[in-house]
């Protein structure tokens, strides 16, 4: 579904990701693991229009997204939900779903916000309150089900746990997993490595912008290397 081949991006004279090349099939969760400043939003972000790759391919169902517009990717079917979750705080969460939708027409968008309200009845008891009064918990569904408006075949998600509770963490994770077998692929950047290769298929490992191992989500969880840098020993 979304094939990635040789990208090399740079922030100014920094050499952010290094020939990266990566691939998701329908159906798929895939995991992209590895430290801070490894890359991994860096690749999320080219993959969704909003930084230039200097080189290389990013294909969606067979189609090159290079150059294409972050609103167009969007509604090719591919969404993003960012790192720091990104709500808009001044608006309520029902208008933060709704601009999740704009890509849509109205009575599709309409469809997608019943769905959301079945999946997170957290936010349907919250829809008029502003978005900035919720928990961390309810931002991130909130900045999940703004993702989910588009209808997307590939959600890309950006540290879904990060700032959360560790009761809220295997919230989420159920809820990316849940998504995962109603038909959602997923391609999931996140720092607790172990719960990200509990729910994945496959896995990359990211080290200074470049792709070091990659293999089954259950092969990574019992490599020793992986294990000692990533997971606790």
């Amino acid at each position: 579904m979304l094939k990635v081949n040789d990208i090399n991006v740079y922030y100014g004279s920094i050499h952010a990701v290094k020939g990266v090349s990566f691939e998701v099939n329908e159906g798929e969760i895939v995991t992209l693991i590895g430290a801070n400043g490894a890359g991994k939003s860096t690749i999320l972000n080219s993959v969704a229009g909003l930084l230039k790759t200097k080189t290389g391919s990013i294909e969606f169902k067979e189609k090159s997204l290079l150059g294409t517009a972050p609103h167009l990717i969007v509604s090719k079917g591919l969404a993003m939900c960012p790192e720091g979750r990104r709500i808009f705080l001044q608006m309520t969460v029902e208008e933060n779903l709704e601009m999740g939708g704009y890509t849509r027409k109205s009575d599709e968008a309409d469809a997608s916000l019943i769905d959301v309200f079945d999946r997170f009845p957290r936010l349907k008891e919250r829809r008029r309150q502003q978005a900035g009064t919720l928990s961390g918990g309810e931002q991130q569904m909130l900045a999940i089900g703004r993702a989910l408006m588009s209808k997307p075949e590939l959600l890309m998600l950006d540290e879904p746990s990060m700032g959360l509770a560790p009761i809220l963490v295997d919230q989420i994770f159920s809820i990316v997993k849940e998504l995962n077998d109603a038909g959602t692929t997923i391609l999931l950047v996140e720092q607790n490595a172990r719960m990200a290769l509990s729910i994945a298929d496959r896995g990359y490992v990211l080290e200074t912008g470049k792709i070091v191992t990659s293999a089954s989500a259950k092969a990574l969880l019992n490599d020793d290397a992986v294990r000692k840098a990533y997971l606790g020993g």
